[in-house]
């Protein structure tokens, strides 16, 4: 009785101290994202070549996409240290291409869409919901993922249904993005 009570007791505190975490990194990454373009720009590596960032941004978001994918197969199939592996590795790509854009829209201005009055519209909206989305996903990835590190599986199912498709939304989106704006970086 004594030990169910511990783990209770330890459970909870757990579940909160995962929810301040989230909400912390949310308006922490969120921040930083939203400060980049406001701030004034300041090359922080002078050797660093910028120009290659969008790149290694759109690759990492396209390898985010196949370990999703990857990681959707997976629990399909019921490979659960797979599916958890993927999950994992989509987690790491995602945490480098955050470095890499902030490092990146902190140092360098705003690309402006060059294109056609029609293509423009289409690159704005892929852009606005690709935005938006990503603001999104931040605390549902966070959320979804401590459920599974909490053993919260049937929460984990539900809240995943939405996380995972959102997820590949934005990471797919990363990648059009940097192939319809690409033409026009400076």
């Amino acid at each position: 009785m004594k030990v169910n009570l511990i783990h209770s007791i330890f459970y909870q505190m757990q579940q909160k101290q995962y929810k301040k975490t989230i909400v912390l990194l949310t308006v922490a990454i969120n921040g930083l994202i939203a400060l980049a373009y406001f701030l004034p720009k300041h090359s922080l590596f002078k050797s660093l070549h910028y120009s290659l960032i969008p790149l290694a941004n759109a690759t990492l978001n396209g390898l985010t996409f196949l370990s999703l994918v990857a990681a959707f197969i997976s629990i399909r199939r019921k490979k659960i240290k797979t599916h958890r592996f993927f999950v994992l590795l989509a987690f790491a790509f995602t945490s480098i291409f955050l470095v890499l854009y902030l490092l990146y829209h902190f140092s360098m201005p705003t690309t402006k869409f060059g294109g056609s009055d029609s293509m423009k519209l289409f690159y704005l909206f892929i852009l606005l919901t690709h935005i938006i989305l990503a603001a999104v996903i931040v605390p549902l990835a966070l959320y979804t993922m401590s459920l599974a590190l909490t053993h919260q599986i049937s929460k984990h199912r539900k809240i995943a249904k939405w996380s995972m498709p959102i997820w590949l939304y934005v990471s797919f989106t990363g990648v059009l993005v940097y192939i319809l704006i690409s033409p026009y970086y400076a």
